[in-house]
């Protein structure tokens, strides 16, 4: 009982994780109708900000805000310097771009910072909590995860739904020609778009690094479960990506636990194929026609 406990509560850890870069997917997705396949390395850039600033002897809070802060700045300039020269054409050229600048933010970062693993702190502790004199896993950062998370989905969720806002962002993704007839400065608003995707991203990379070991590559394989949980969910709904990293997360924990881990990778395949062959628009997919 014990072991299915601490293997659940595992999982919602791990899946909350999935959720925060699954939630900057679906952001991106929302605001300019594109994957984005860099924001794994636009995020792990910003945590290496972070880091930058901890090791200048500056507190965690004052790193948590630098990242953020760079991110959205990073978001705004991809946007603008390389992303607007492809937007409105074949998807496909986007698709190609991104997974260019993939490569690109890596090799810059192993040149800038290293390819060595470097310790990243986290603001609260990384002991599993006792209750009852039982160690259960999760542990306080867990939790700072787990309504860090929640937070930003609710946050979503209001600007899309209940801000002018939102509705221009909305607008400007799925008809920007009608949008612009209508007013909306189109191009400021995929611009916002970007940026507040690669916050959140930024936000990922920080939970995923806190109290672990960090390097260029530290995010790859969250490009992986983070982009199943966003299509387990619905690519186009905030709750769908949390939705889908919680049952992403839980799934490949029982299978780590209980399976091996070596097959927790299949498993998060096997997962991905029967979505797309089942129910290809998510979880929370709408069949009712778009409004915005």
């Amino acid at each position: 009982m014990q072991q299915l406990l601490n293997t659940a509560l595992g999982g919602l850890t791990l899946g909350m994780v999935y959720a925060a870069f699954a939630l900057a997917l679906v952001l991106i997705w929302r605001s300019t109708r594109i994957v984005n396949f860099a924001q794994a390395p636009m995020a792990m850039v910003t945590t290496f900000v972070a880091l930058v600033v901890v090791d200048a002897g500056h507190s965690y809070w004052l790193a948590f805000a630098a990242a953020l802060a760079s991110g959205l700045l990073l978001g705004a300039v991809v946007e603008r310097l390389i992303v607007r020269r492809v937007e409105g054409g074949p998807e496909i050229n986007a698709v190609i771009l991104t997974l260019g600048l993939f490569i690109v933010l890596h090799a810059l970062a192993a040149v800038v910072f290293g390819n060595r693993y470097r310790s990243f702190p986290a603001p609260f502790g990384v002991r599993g909590i006792e209750v009852g004199g039982t160690t259960i896993a999760l542990t306080g950062f867990g939790v700072f995860t787990i309504l860090a998370v929640l937070v930003t989905m609710v946050l979503l969720l209001a600007l899309f739904r209940y801000t002018d806002l939102g509705l221009r962002m909305r607008a400007s993704a799925y008809n920007p020609e009608v949008a612009r007839l209508l007013g909306v400065r189109v191009g400021r608003m995929l611009t916002l778009g970007w940026a507040l995707a690669s916050l959140v991203g930024s936000l990922a990379g920080l939970l995923i690094a806190g109290g672990s070991l960090v390097h260029p590559g530290y995010m790859d394989s969250v490009v992986v479960y983070g982009f199943v949980a966003a299509v387990l969910g619905g690519l186009d709904s905030p709750i769908g990506a949390v939705v889908g990293g919680l049952l992403l997360g839980l799934a490949l924990s029982f299978v780590s636990g209980y399976v091996g881990s070596q097959l927790v990778a299949l498993a998060a395949l096997v997962i991905l194929m029967l979505v797309l062959t089942l129910r290809p628009g998510g979880l929370f997919a709408q069949t009712a026609a778009r409004r915005v």
